[in-house]
């Protein structure tokens, strides 16, 4: 009996990934607003009614999407603010990390990009909630250097979220380079690390 259970929750695993990836893919050329649900489950190749066994509603699945494409990235946005290693490392480092995931993963990055000031409440707030999620881990982080001596609460969230903005700045850039000569990607990876250059002095001076 367990055995049937494992193969059918596995199966409905399946089917719901399913969804999520042909839900990604139909938002490479159009907002989540405009998805049909019908145009969904065609991809999927089922009927309808399907779809209402794992999502209430294409906002539903919306929200599913955010999950996926910044739940597992938490690690990684930690890790661009490491203390480890000088400014430059760290400054290097961090557009690396953003750079190859834009590469690996530029349709998780478009739908983000999109949906974030886009026209559905529910997915606007998941996003939203993952970035405050992502500024206060990187609060956490920028608390360990011993830059951050005398910095009250405030003011260490604060630069937490321009550090969280740039980087969405910073993979919008990639993604809109990502076909683009070798030198366009040079150009934005210099243009990324100017601008993590002055958070850095401006947060070097912030006590002055």
């Amino acid at each position: 009996m367990s055995h049937t259970l494992g193969i059918r929750q596995a199966q409905k695993q399946k089917t719901r990934q399913a969804f999520l990836d042909a839900a990604l893919a139909l938002l490479e050329e159009q907002s989540l607003s405009s998805l049909g649900l019908r145009e969904v489950t065609r991809a999927v190749g089922v009927a309808p009614t399907a779809f209402y066994r794992h999502f209430r509603s294409t906002a539903d699945l919306g929200v599913a999407l955010v999950d996926e494409a910044l739940g597992s990235l938490h690690p990684m946005v930690r890790t661009t603010v490491s203390t480890a290693g000088g400014s430059e490392e760290r400054i290097a480092r961090a557009i690396e990390l953003i750079a190859r995931h834009v590469d690996t993963h530029p349709a998780h990055v478009r739908f983000i990009a999109r949906e974030r000031h886009g026209g559905v409440q529910p997915v606007r707030e998941a996003i939203r909630a993952q970035l405050v999620r992502f500024a206060e881990e990187v609060k956490a982080e920028l608390a360990k250097d011993s830059e951050a001596a005398g910095w009250n609460d405030d003011d260490l969230l604060m630069l937490a979220h321009l550090y969280v903005d740039q980087m969405l700045i910073t993979a919008s850039l990639f993604l809109e380079a990502l076909e683009a000569p070798a030198e366009q990607r040079e150009r934005v990876t210099q243009l990324a690390a100017r601008q993590l250059r002055l958070i850095t002095v401006g947060r070097r001076h912030w006590l002055d």
